[in-house]
């Protein structure tokens, strides 16, 4: 089993190689080339602010006696960045209604429970 360091160390080299690949993408897109010193600066910010949120998003859960992160402490998360909260407001909304949009109708035992759900507003 692999320990803390181990794990720590396979996190940022992931971060790394996505930055990489997200700074190539970027770079081809706008005719621009990011330095690889710059890649290793953006992926070690984006690691370390990572760490932060999880961090917030422990202590937003431990302050409400959950053990648990719910979509509420990522929104409380985002709250100071406005286009960041806007875009999670979105994906939380999205993925609310998403059951409704995948349940599939098997007969007369799903329309009984059906009838019993709050209706769609």
């Amino acid at each position: 089993m692999a320990n803390d360091d181990d794990i720590n160390l396979r996190l940022r080299a992931a971060v790394h190689y996505t930055t990489g690949r997200m700074c190539l993408d970027i770079g081809r897109n706008q005719g621009k080339e990011f330095s690889p010193q710059a890649i290793a600066a953006i992926a070690e910010t984006t690691f370390r602010q990572c760490d932060v949120f999880a961090k917030d998003l422990e202590a937003f859960a431990r302050h409400a006696k959950r053990s648990t992160v719910t979509s509420d402490d990522v929104k409380l998360l985002a709250r100071r960045s406005t286009a960041l909260a806007k875009f999670i407001h979105k994906k939380n909304d999205l993925l609310i209604k998403e059951p409704k949009h995948l349940r599939k109708s098997t007969g007369k035992d799903n329309k009984d429970q059906d009838s019993n759900a709050a209706p769609d507003l």
